[in-house]
This record gives C-alpha cells, structure tokens and sequence, in this order.
C-alpha cells in the first residue's frame, strides 16, 4: 500500500477554538464600524468598545495559528516526504471553493443591484467595502487580489488575507524544500527567522509603516512576518524541557491566563497606541504556543475545548468568508427600515436596535457559516483534491485534543 504524504496529523483543539472566536471578532469589528450603521444608529452598541473596534488584528493571530498547523502538519511529521505539488493542491483545496462560492455570489448581487438601479426600484448607494470592476473580478479568481496589483479592497474585501496566506503557503513550501535537499531544520528555521525579520523591518524601517494596519499593499510581508513566526513557535515549543511541560498544572493555567489578559489588552490599547499593533504576532505567538506547549493546564485548555466553542473552530473559515455579504445586506435592510423604527427602539432602551442589529448580523453569519462549511467547503475540498490530487485518498487524521510536536 502506498501511505499517501502530507497527512495533516496534529490537530489541537484549543487552537481551533481561538481560531473560531477571532472569527467572530472580526465580524463583531467590522459591524461596530460599518459607516452605514454608525449613521443610521445614534447610540452604539454594547460591545463597542477599544477592544472589538481594533479586532481586524486579530487577522494577524490567524496567520500566526496558520504557520504553527503548517509546520506540525508538514514539517515536525513528514520533512523528507515533502511534496510542494501535493501541499499547494491541499491548500487550495482548503481555501478556494467558498472564496471562488463568494465571489460568484457578490457578482450575482452586483448585477442584480444594477439591474434593480436601472428599473429604479433602489437609489445608487455607495457601498462602503468594496471596489468592483471586471479587472478585480479577474484577480480575484487567481487569488491576487491583495498583492499589491491594485490599492483597494475588492469583492469579498476580508479574502485580503486569503490572497496573501495563498501565496505564503507557497513561499512556505519552497522553504520547505530547500531544508529538505538540504538535509537539514536549521535551514528552514533559518530561513524562516530571515523572512519574519525581514519583513517586519521592510515594514517598519523602509516603508515607514507605524502600525501594522496593511492590507492589500504589503499585506503579504505582514503575513510573512506573523506566519514565520508561526513556524518559529513550533520549534520553541519543541525546545521546551522536560521539567518545564510537567510543572504544576495550575501554575501553567496561571501563565496561560496571563497569556490571555496580555493578548487581550494588547488588542485593546491599539486604537490609542497604534504602533503597539507592531508587536501583536509575538504576542499572539506566546499566546497560541502557551496552548501549544501546556494542554494539561489548568482552565484555559477546560474552556476552550468546550463544544460551541469547537463548532465556531470547525466553521471558522466559512465565518470570516461570508460575513461581508451578510453585513453588505444588513446595510440594504438598514437604509430600508429608515429612522423611525430605530428612534421607537431607542425610546424603550438607549442602544437597542444597535444591539438586535449585531445580534441579528451574527446569528445569520453563524447560520450561513453552517450551510457553507457543510455543503461548500467540506465537498469543494474533496472535489478539487480528486480533480488535481495525484492520491485522492489524502485525508486529515483524527483529531486530538492535544499534540507535542517532536524535536
């Protein structure tokens, strides 16, 4: 029998979970500070605090968390057995059926919007998170939206960071590649350390940037340094003595807490501090390599492995993809409802349709992540892995709640 290589083995459930509820945030962001809402809403939400108006860096986290699932899957399991063809086929088969499902959606409504336009059944809106044209349709097809060929966001403007992940992945597999004719981790750590200090110095000291807030210029180096980093952590991890995993369990669960409280705050303080965003992966990276290197601890690990939390995990993907065609909606339905209706709502308690907007936004997104991840990503996957696959038996491995990765 031929044993079919790359099978992704390590699968750690408490980073799936923080995958999950960074998706969430993200959507929670960007509706807390859609322009159409703020607008049609005198009194914001609850949730709008420093916190969630700053989540969109929460972006970064995935790339981090996407650097440490690349290197347990590909790296600590099957370096030696490393096919660039079989990993790039794995990866668009993870990311391009509901991104290509979206696009062709948005362009569907697109046209439908133009066509009611045109029969004078709506007024032109602006929309506020896009820039559409046959040229951007077209980039986006090939997942180049966002590699700075053009300067703006376009179509499903959050699959900015699919765009430059696609291609990180391929960066990552030729880096692979090379430790492997090498015959030698050290090569591919090291390389890894010169394109997360490289990229963040082109950032920061050749660009000028002052906060890590890039998307579709140089949202491609903010990958590389956070999704390097990623790879990195995995071989700190590993380094870990003995003695330090097998301490006690509830002064892991304290550090692991305090990882948290740090990634949080960090977070928070961004909207008044901006260049502090500069740090997020490597506090996002001590955060996702605490789960990592500590799944015995004690409360953090309890929580997070708790089953609606491993449902957002799972749908995580789909949540982050579809959420701008429900929000573009909502903005539709909002300018619909008009005034009167919200002051009614505002008069029996100060906020309240700000809060049923959201509430009601985030249960259609949970709904349509649902329906997407069972009947878009998960037969999408398997249809581009037995169309371009070379063994279409390739297959994830059964989960676990934890894994040590070896040295």
């Amino acid at each position: 029998m031929t044993v079919p290589a790359h099978r992704e083995k390590t699968h750690v459930l408490t980073l799936d979970s923080i995958r999950g509820i960074a998706a969430v945030t993200v959507v929670v962001h960007h509706v807390v500070l859609m322009p159409t809402f703020l607008a049609a809403f005198p009194n914001r939400a609850w949730v709008d605090c420093p916190f969630f108006r700053s989540g969109g860096f929460l972006v970064d986290l995935f790339f981090v968390l996407s650097g440490i699932v690349m290197s347990l899957s590909y790296v600590q399991s099957d370096f030696g057995q490393f096919s660039l063809r079989d990993f790039m086929v794995r990866r668009l088969a993870r990311v391009y059926p509901l991104h290509i499902v979206m696009l062709v959606v948005l362009l569907l409504f697109r046209l439908m919007r133009i066509g009611l336009v045109a029969a004078g059944i709506i007024a032109v809106a602006q929309p506020e998170f896009e820039v559409n044209n046959a040229y951007s349709f077209l980039l986006n097809v090939f997942l180049l939206q966002s590699v700075g060929i053009v300067h703006y966001l376009n179509w499903n403007a959050p699959s900015w960071s699919i765009s430059v992940e696609f291609y990180t992945y391929l960066v990552f597999g030729i880096v692979v590649l090379i430790a492997q004719r090498l015959r030698s981790l050290r090569w591919l750590y090291g390389l890894a350390a010169v394109l997360v200090a490289g990229s963040w110095l082109m950032l920061t000291i050749v660009l000028g940037k002052r906060d890590l807030e890039v998307q579709y210029d140089f949202g491609l180096l903010r990958c590389f340094t956070s999704f390097f980093l990623g790879v990195l952590t995995v071989k700190t991890v590993a380094l870990l003595p003995d003695r330090v995993r097998a301490a006690n369990t509830y002064w892991l669960g304290a550090f692991q807490l305090m990882c948290v409280i740090a990634a949080l705050a960090h977070v928070w303080f961004v909207e008044a501090y901006p260049w502090i965003s500069l740090a997020a992966p490597l506090t996002f990276a001590v955060l996702l390599g605490s789960l990592l290197a500590f799944p015995q601890a004690a409360i953090v690990p309890s929580i997070l492995t708790a089953k609606p939390l491993l449902w957002l995990g799972e749908r995580s993907y789909s949540i982050y993809m579809v959420h701008a065609f429900v929000v573009l909606l909502s903005e539709y339905f909002v300018r619909a409802l008009g005034k009167r209706p919200v002051a009614a709502l505002d008069s029996v308690w100060v906020g309240l349709p700000t809060t049923l907007n959201l509430i009601v936004i985030l249960a259609a997104v949970l709904a349509l992540s649902n329906l997407t991840y069972r009947y878009v990503e998960l037969p999408g996957g398997r249809l581009v892995r037995n169309i371009l696959g070379r063994n279409p038996s390739m297959s994830s491995s059964a989960v676990v709640p934890s894994a040590r990765p070896s040295n």
